[in-house]
């Protein structure tokens, strides 16, 4: 079995756009999350320090689309850039992935990551023939694992006081993962 690499195409939901993301999308991502302490509170990297920052982070994600093997989009929602989801860790000798995500605290709790997380799902099951989707989160953010229980994940497990935060304390690490076959049985 192999995969079949797509690269990141143009996903639609009910509610949303998931689309590559473009180096004139700095401002909306800078102002929307990126900068916000608050979003990237539980995760591993910390706040751009100024939209010159988000526009050589975009660069390198609009470089990285010439690979095949690039999965990364940005959420558009109304015409409003407020947040990204794509493939952070690659397995294909294995046929799997983990998936990681982030968005602007003023969409949150309104479904809309577990309706993007569902999206990406689909597309990378049904037409990149991955076997398992993971993800994992800080232990001190449930609400990033409602959102992987959403979207029909399982908890696996917690790896206790596995990583060293940025904030200096060891977080918990929860893991989450979905399989092909638990997705058909789902979805149909």
């Amino acid at each position: 079995m192999a995969l079949n690499h797509a690269g990141t195409v143009e996903l639609r939901t009910g509610r949303l756009l998931l689309r590559r993301l473009r180096e004139d999308d700095a401002e909306q991502m800078y102002e929307n999350w990126a900068a916000d302490p608050e979003v990237t509170k539980f995760l591993t990297w910390e706040p751009h320090r100024d939209v010159a920052e988000t526009r050589a982070y975009l660069a390198g994600v609009a470089a990285s689309y010439e690979r095949p093997d690039s999965y990364h989009w940005g959420i558009e929602l109304e015409g409003v850039l407020i947040g990204t989801i794509g493939v952070v860790k690659l397995e294909a000798e294995d046929l799997a992935c983990f998936v990681g995500y982030c968005m602007g605290r003023k969409w949150w709790g309104r479904g809309i990551m577990a309706e993007a997380l569902i999206a990406v799902e689909r597309f990378l099951f049904e037409e990149v023939a991955f076997n398992r989707i993971a993800a994992v989160h800080d232990g001190r953010n449930p609400n990033s694992g409602r959102v992987m229980r959403k979207a029909g994940m399982a908890l696996e497990g917690v790896l206790r006081q596995s990583r060293l935060a940025k904030d200096g304390a060891l977080s918990d690490t929860a893991c989450y993962a979905i399989l092909r076959e638990e997705w058909k049985t789902r979805h149909g």
